[in-house]
């Protein structure tokens, strides 16, 4: 029988629960020693004036990727379905609202967001449900709003029974650049930046995928 997202879910929330502190520990200033990262970020806040609003979706308990948006002043949302990566992420960033979420049922009306950032947070979703989370994000979004996406390369995909040496069950993904192409295309998006680079000396040895898209008129595919 398959599982369920819900189920899915269920089992990522309480992984990320055990393992937020280490989580924290580990990469809460990852981004000092990534300069395609920052330059990525910049490049993608360069979209945005002060009164957007972005949603950084699965913000785990640093929110970095948020924050480094929010100190160029925008707007910044950060979600995430762990509880306590939620509390972590609004210890740490007091002045950023910080909300517990779903991704795949964002707490967002109709076209109200100007961008969203979902760094790494879609490799946690079995392939056949990411369609779910790419639709809910056009949804959120606002015409010509922009989405980007941070993945891991490869074509693996289940369980694994190791979070950070933590002992648990999640799920965990890895996507080819064509996949990744089809995700933006079939929710709805023009996919304006494409690209690929080898993982530093200090990350987990797989590739790792960007994108970046434009929310176009045409509705997401359910």
């Amino acid at each position: 029988m398959t599982e369920s997202l819900e189920a899915v879910n269920c089992k990522t929330r309480y992984a990320y629960n055990l393992a937020a502190q280490r989580y924290h520990d580990l990469f809460h200033d990852e981004l000092r020693d990534k300069e395609y990262d920052r330059r990525l970020l910049d490049s993608f806040a360069a979209r945005f004036t002060e009164s957007s609003v972005i949603c950084d979706a699965g913000c785990g308990p640093t929110a970095h990727i948020g924050r480094y948006l929010y100190d160029k002043g925008i707007q910044v949302i950060a979600v995430d379905i762990a509880d306590r990566c939620v509390e972590l992420a609004r210890y740490h960033n007091p002045e950023m609202r910080v909300e517990r979420a779903d991704i795949s049922k964002l707490p967002f009306e109709d076209g109200t967001l100007d961008g969203i950032v979902s760094y790494y947070s879609i490799i946690d979703t079995p392939k056949r449900y990411v369609h779910r989370i790419f639709s809910e994000f056009h949804r959120t979004l606002k015409r010509h709003g922009h989405l980007l996406i941070a993945a891991k390369a490869g074509t693996a995909e289940g369980y694994v029974d190791d979070l950070l040496g933590i002992s648990t069950a999640i799920y965990f993904t890895l996507f080819s650049t064509q996949e990744i192409t089809d995700y933006f295309e079939q929710a709805g998006f023009l996919v304006e930046f494409l690209e690929s680079r080898n993982p530093y000396d200090f990350e987990i040895a797989n590739e790792r995928i960007f994108a970046i898209g434009m929310k176009v008129s045409r509705q997401a595919c359910g």
